[in-house]
């Protein structure tokens, strides 16, 4: 990302972002309510275009490519808003997202041994035939993940996919992102609210506030920043 910035009007929601995201790392983004995080999922996924800046994915410029193109580059991502297709099943679900713009349909065998995979990896598999309308909040975040792995991403954009969830539920959820990562290799940007997970997951973390970037290193030095510290509990600015 070079300069990126999005404008609603006077109000700049991203303001002059540049950063990298070196492959196969699990990076957090987090950042007080109303600092852009989501906003910059937008560009990144292609749902939103910049008003100013530039996306480069693996040499490709793709901040004009809708997302069904990028996505098929390999950017993946999940929403803060679960919205699978109610009335088929988790494996339907699944199935058609590892369908999504294929320019070939692939033979039936390796659809299914792929949407098998993912639905195992995710915990899905023992009510893959449960209409997504009855799974549990837990569960379609499951669902929202496997979904986005079905494309077979390269770089997955994972939007608080621990919110709303209890603690026993974060527990679990955890090993999962982890092993996209160090088993899968899949490169990871993860937005979460709960600072204790992504301390623990992240490899390095980028902290947002209005819009800018205001800390990019270690999760400990994150919260040992007096810009931080700031941003979140309020109080003098760093000089």
């Amino acid at each position: 990302m070079r300069g990126l910035s999005k404008d609603y009007g006077k109000l700049r929601v991203v303001s002059s972002l540049t950063f990298d995201v070196r492959e196969g790392e699990l990076l957090g983004v987090i950042g007080p309510n109303g600092a852009g995080k989501t906003t910059l999922f937008a560009l990144l996924g292609g749902t939103i275009a910049p008003t100013e800046g530039e996306i480069r994915f693996r040499g490709q410029a793709v901040e004009r490519l809708r997302p069904d193109h990028r996505c098929h580059l390999g950017i993946a991502r999940t929403f803060q808003v679960v919205r699978p297709f109610a009335e088929l099943t988790v494996r339907e679900n699944v199935r058609a997202a590892a369908l999504f713009g294929k320019p070939e349909v692939p033979p039936p065998g390796e659809i299914r041994a792929a949407v098998e995979e993912v639905l195992a990896l995710t915990g899905l598999a023992p009510v893959a035939a449960s209409p997504a309308r009855a799974l549990s909040l837990p569960q379609r975040k499951r669902l929202e993940v496997a979904r986005a792995l079905a494309t077979r991403p390269r770089l997955l954009l994972l939007d608080e996919v621990l919110a709303g969830l209890n603690p026993r539920a974060v527990e679990e959820a955890i090993p999962l992102i982890r092993s996209l990562h160090a088993d899968r290799g899949i490169t990871v940007l993860v937005i979460e609210h709960n600072l204790r997970a992504i301390m623990g997951l992240s490899q390095r973390v980028l902290v947002l506030n209005f819009g800018e970037r205001i800390y990019d290193g270690a999760p400990q030095g994150a919260v040992e920043d007096p810009e931080v510290i700031r941003a979140y509990l309020g109080g003098p600015a760093r000089a």
